[in-house]
């Protein structure tokens, strides 16, 4: 199947996460608020929320818990996580 990562087509598979698409992408992962660097899906499991991306324009979703679908729009997450949901 193909999602868009930050516009451009990228394929994945069945069963596949948000988090480890992102992982396989140059450049997608969420920037720290604080100091701006790259952070990349780290446990895998909901707890570090280093993860968060933009899913289907829903800002501050945990992409490891999040299972890809056909023609999903995944962006990178610049900035402080959305916690008024």
């Amino acid at each position: 199947m193909t999602v868009l990562v930050n516009g451009v087509e990228t394929p994945a598979w069945d069963g596949e996460t948000v988090a480890s698409v992102l992982l396989r992408v140059p450049n997608a992962g969420r920037r720290s608020p604080v100091s701006g660097k790259t952070r990349l899906p780290y446990c895998q499991m909901g707890v570090c929320f280093e993860c968060l991306a933009i899913v289907d324009d829903v800002s501050s979703t945990q992409g490891c818990l999040v299972p890809v679908r056909q023609g999903m729009r995944i962006e990178s997450q610049r900035g402080p996580r959305d916690i008024s949901r």
